[in-house]
């Protein structure tokens, strides 16, 4: 089963930390079809090539995150991976220029304004596209859990939000946002679709935004729900989980079972509120009892049940060392407040450029004092992935941070 991804980056000015509209200028410099723009111009998207095995995926990430990297560096900017960006401001006024992107900022104002939020979107392969719409129910009970696993959007606008993703709440907004409903084929999916055109509410079928979706344009399921995460072994974490949970709806539903989920899918909003609430810090929603409970027993319920897929794909190891690195060290949005805690938001934006490049931030006393570097981060490495050698880091990883004055987020 091949998987693909697409990631969401916002565009910094480094010494600021602050959002700035240069994707184009960005995208000129990156060259190819890999990267493209979104609905404002301090976003930028890449989208892998498609793979089998998780280890492929990771490089492919972390090249192309070089690439975007290299070419933000050489305008004195950076890229971030993360659900927001802590020191951005609440409304964007610089749009790409296209007409589809015109007509939302018109129709959905503030909502279109403040879309300054970036996601990992994860597509695997499925039979056809009525197994597609089948299978997006399945899989449903189980999305809150990864969404947790992303979470890395606790400030707005240079405050803590309370929220692990906060992403999570501002995307929530749309009219088609959200967790999908159980639909008994892809006949019965496309009617609500073209309804919801008819209505007026949306105007075409890219604008249904469930956590779900078949992809309208290849013949994959499409996770949707997950924040964009600073280190990429994150997003190699959540597409092995996706494509197990995949494989196992398949199996399941090639013996012509019934839905798992018996129609009912209106306790799943709350479920997505409680992991954006919580992350992997405190309680999630257990999708086999519907009670709380523990977010790391959770997912290592997860895990036990995907095991048999897992093994399947060859991904158990490395799943199962990622996601209890990923337990032990927290959620991003754990380790943002950590560092925001410690010292300022100025760090919180220098811990994500380094993360996303694939590295870490240190401090180091030299000889005027202290200054901030980048230090080469996790990897996939052999006790990872057995049989695979380790990715090199880009040497761009190791490039001194400048220390710069601490200023206050915009009002």
């Amino acid at each position: 089963m091949r998987i693909g991804v697409e990631e969401e980056f916002h565009i910094l000015e480094v010494e600021s930390g602050l959002l700035v509209p240069r994707a184009d200028a960005i995208l000129r410099r990156a060259g190819g079809r890999t990267f493209q723009t979104e609905l404002h111009q301090c976003t930028v998207e890449s989208n892998s090539a498609v793979h089998t095995s998780l280890h492929e995926l990771y490089t492919d990430l972390t090249t192309m995150r070089r690439r975007l990297d290299a070419a933000a560096s050489s305008l004195g900017l950076a890229v971030v991976a993360a659900g927001t960006a802590p020191l951005a401001p609440g409304v964007s006024s610089h749009l790409t220029a296209d007409p589809r992107y015109s007509h939302m900022a018109e129709e959905y104002r503030k909502v279109a304004d403040e879309q300054l939020i970036c996601g990992a979107q994860v597509h695997v392969d499925v039979p056809d596209r009525d197994m597609a719409v089948r299978v997006m129910c399945e899989v449903s009970p189980w999305l809150p859990v990864l969404l947790a696993v992303s979470a890395s959007s606790p400030f707005w606008q240079g405050t803590d939000t309370g929220y692990a993703s906060w992403r999570t709440l501002l995307w929530q907004r749309w009219p088609t946002a959200g967790p999908a409903g159980c639909y008994s084929g892809a006949a019965e999916y496309d009617a609500a679709v073209d309804e919801f055109v008819r209505s007026g509410v949306i105007s075409d079928a890219g604008m249904i935004y469930y956590d779900v979706r078949p992809s309208a344009h290849l013949p994959t399921l499409e996770l949707r729900v997950c924040d964009a995460c600073p280190r990429p072994e994150t997003v190699a974490l959540i597409a092995g989980l996706f494509r197990a949970l995949v494989a196992t709806a398949l199996e399941r539903l090639d013996g012509h079972a019934a839905p798992a989920c018996g129609g009912r899918h209106e306790w799943l909003r709350g479920a997505s509120w409680r992991a954006a609430r919580s992350g992997l810090e405190g309680a999630l929603v257990d999708p086999e009892t519907r009670q709380e409970a523990p977010a790391p027993r959770v997912v290592r319920k997860l895990l036990t049940r995907l095991r048999p897929a897992l093994e399947g794909q060859g991904d158990w190891q490395t799943v199962r060392a990622l996601a209890e690195a990923t337990l032990a060290d927290g959620s991003a949005a754990h380790r943002m407040r950590r560092v925001a805690q410690r010292e300022d938001l100025l760090r919180c934006v220098d811990m994500l450029i380094a993360e996303t490049r694939g590295g870490r931030v240190r401090r180091e006393r030299g000889a005027h004092g202290h200054r901030r570097t980048v230090s080469p981060g996790r990897r996939f490495t052999s006790a990872v992935v057995p049989g695979r050698s380790p990715s090199r880091t880009d040497p761009r990883s190791s490039v001194g941070v400048p220390r710069r004055p601490v200023q206050s987020p915009p009002p």
